[in-house]
């Protein structure tokens, strides 16, 4: 007999919080509606951190999306984001 799924069920998949649509922390930044608009303050400290760490120079002019293509750039060379 097959058991029975929650609506709680759903909450242990981070990259599916409501059943099927994926999470949009894994949607490519291309793909992103506001990808062009400029980087948020959050993105921008971050990136910022960052920059300093890996030792590269900081791009206050990127937007979303290329800010979010430089943060994981910049947190593969830094080490920085890797879960274990």
């Amino acid at each position: 007999m097959a058991s029975a799924r929650n609506d709680h069920d759903n909450a242990a998949d981070p990259k599916s919080p409501d059943g099927g649509t994926p999470s949009n922390t894994e949607k490519d930044p291309s793909e992103w509606t506001t990808g062009d608009e400029p980087m948020t303050g959050a993105q921008a400290s971050y990136l910022k951190t960052l920059s300093e760490e890996a030792k590269e120079e900081f791009d206050s002019s990127l937007n979303k999306a290329d800010a979010s293509r430089r943060i994981d750039e910049l947190q593969n060379k830094t080490g920085r984001g890797k879960q274990s």
